[in-house]
């Protein structure tokens, strides 16, 4: 784990924790979020325990959380810190196209799904403010 910020960061910024246990994904998240007006980068976890644990000290409104991770994946991780901490937004990221997402990603109470690729100022913003991504969790029925 790398801690960015122990005191949570600023209060009128959006807190985002990256989870990921690959540190070039880590760093390519780090200089996205840089980028985000509004937004703040509050720490790093590279599995899905530490994301949990970080979630529960912080209380960050935004994680952004890959789903292949050693003992507990990323969606492991996402349902419990939906189901104990529901106000955080869990972004899910991957390399998956959605035809190919594990069948849990959609069950798991992510807000969304953005492949690696694809993760960029703009669609951080419009998830954030739209409060997810509608056609995603409609998929949770």
């Amino acid at each position: 784990m790398e801690r960015v910020d122990e005191q949570g960061g600023s209060p009128d910024l959006v807190q985002v924790l990256v989870v990921d246990d690959q540190a070039p994904f880590r760093d390519a998240a780090r200089a996205v979020l840089a980028r985000v007006q509004g937004f703040e980068l509050a720490a790093e976890a590279t599995s899905g325990e530490e994301a949990v644990e970080l979630v529960e000290r912080l209380r960050p409104e935004v994680v952004l959380m890959d789903i292949n991770m050693g003992v507990m994946d990323g969606l492991e991780a996402t349902r419990i810190i939906t189901m104990n901490f529901p106000e955080t937004f869990v972004i899910l990221v991957s390399t998956y196209t959605e035809a190919d997402m594990p069948p849990a990603a959609r069950t798991c109470g992510a807000a969304a799904y953005v492949n690696k690729d694809e993760l960029s100022p703009r669609v951080i913003r419009r998830l954030w403010e739209a409060g997810g991504d509608p056609a995603w969790r409609g998929s949770l029925a």
